[in-house]
């Protein structure tokens, strides 16, 4: 057996291949990102807001708890294992959306996606800190999530702009089957486990283990808690946006490709900022990076209220996405500094359940207020909700640990280098 390093140098070719999984694995989301509303209501009929939403309240939990049983699972059968079984659950995805014959084909098909992305997003996100060690981990989250989010985005947008050409079904959906067909044979023939970094790191680690990995992921640790409830939100805005989006733009009698463009703007936005954001993660205080990131969210979301003209959607479907930026590769950076290599795959599953919970919480919130008092009201109170969040991050939270700079420290060109208490909040 060939040294085991650590460092995103020293293990870049696994490191890139994974990257590429990634984007495969965000791609079967893009493919219903932008046009599946639409088949809710115009191939099925459906017009209320919660039933059309019920596929993003599907998919939701099912991926939170793939999430916490690949992060269970990972340390007994490997993450190869998880990434490659998460992968042969999404070969029926494409072809169900294609053919269903009824919308709970469509749940169903949702079913499989959630456990998809669980088994494998999970996987790829955990390998990837297993590869680099303590040095990077922001950087290369910033790289895994911008290939995911990318590819959600370029799907969203192709298959928004094949719908316009040639229909809604089947032909959006061609591309899944690439997607499973190259994801799958390059996470059988070409990935390798982690198992031997994860043991390297173990010996070298001085982060003490956590003792009970639930609660204290969920809310008692501090930093772990704040980062788990910020999760929550985010996705939870994130589902609002999936489901609401195309609805409020159509009825604003947006075509179905300026429908595509829109909703690909922000998750494209989302994608890129990560390359920036990530490796800002690694320099920067992680509470702040989280505050500010929750903050923006909230104004953006705000905003959206009152927006009308196509430029309005795009110009804070960017905030949007560039908030969304700075807090994803910040919350697993921020879970895998706080927690033992050994407790490191559970805590992130627990922390992605929650986080992936909120695509459920916000589908049903969102599509019952849409319901009873109009898809504004629903958008504000997702708005109102992420302000809070971002207050917990604020008054809750310190950086947690000695070498990261305030960013308006840095902005002044002071870089002063501040310890934990330093960050803290009064």
């Amino acid at each position: 057996m060939s040294k085991v390093e650590l460092g995103l140098k020293e293990n870049w070719k696994q490191f890139t291949l994974l990257v590429i999984i990634n984007a495969f694995v965000g791609g079967m989301v893009g493919l219903e990102r932008s046009i599946l509303p639409q088949i809710a209501e115009v191939e099925f009929g459906i017009a209320a807001k919660t039933a059309i939403l019920s596929f993003i309240v599907v998919f939701g939990i099912v991926k939170a708890l793939s999430n916490y049983y690949a992060g269970a699972l990972a340390n007994r059968f490997g993450r190869k294992k998880l990434l490659v079984a998460g992968w042969i659950f999404a070969i029926p995805v494409p072809l169900i959306l294609m053919f269903a014959p009824s919308w709970n084909w469509i749940i169903a098909a949702n079913v499989l996606l959630g456990i998809n992305q669980g088994l494998a997003w999970s996987s790829t996100v955990v390998m990837k800190i297993d590869l680099v060690g303590d040095r990077q981990r922001g950087f290369a989250m910033g790289l895994n999530e911008f290939a995911g989010y990318l590819a959600v985005a370029v799907v969203a947008f192709l298959t928004g702009y094949i719908a316009s050409e040639f229909g809604v079904r089947p032909y959006p959906f061609y591309l899944g089957i690439g997607l499973v067909i190259l994801g799958l044979l390059g996470s059988i023939f070409l990935v390798k486990d982690t198992q031997h970094h994860v043991a390297m790191e173990t010996h070298e680690s001085s982060v003490k283990k956590l003792k009970n990995i639930f609660w204290d992921t969920t809310w008692k640790d501090k930093n772990l808690g704040s980062v788990s409830q910020a999760g929550l939100i985010n996705n939870l805005n994130d589902g609002m946006a999936w489901g609401i989006f195309p609805i409020l733009l159509a009825s604003k009698n947006f075509s179905l490709e300026q429908i595509g463009v829109v909703t690909a703007v922000y998750p494209a936005v989302w994608g890129i900022g990560q390359l920036f954001t990530g490796k800002m993660a690694d320099k920067f205080c992680k509470k702040e990076m989280l505050f500010t990131g929750m903050l923006l969210q909230a104004f953006a979301l705000v905003g959206l209220v009152w927006a009308q003209s196509m430029t309005q959607f795009i110009v804070l479907s960017s905030v949007l996405g560039w908030g969304t930026a700075m807090v994803y590769p910040t919350f697993l950076a921020t879970i895998a500094e706080n927690t033992h290599p050994i407790d490191r795959a559970k805590s992130i599953g627990i922390f992605r359940l929650w986080r992936d919970l909120g695509y459920a919480i916000g589908a049903i919130l969102t599509g019952v207020i849409a319901d009873w008092l109009g898809i504004a009201h629903s958008i504000f109170f997702i708005g109102v909700l992420t302000f809070i969040s971002s207050a917990i991050i604020k008054f809750r939270m310190s950086c947690g640990e000695n070498k990261s700079v305030k960013m308006l420290d840095w902005l002044l060109r002071r870089p002063t280098r501040n310890t934990m208490d330093n960050c803290k909040t009064p």
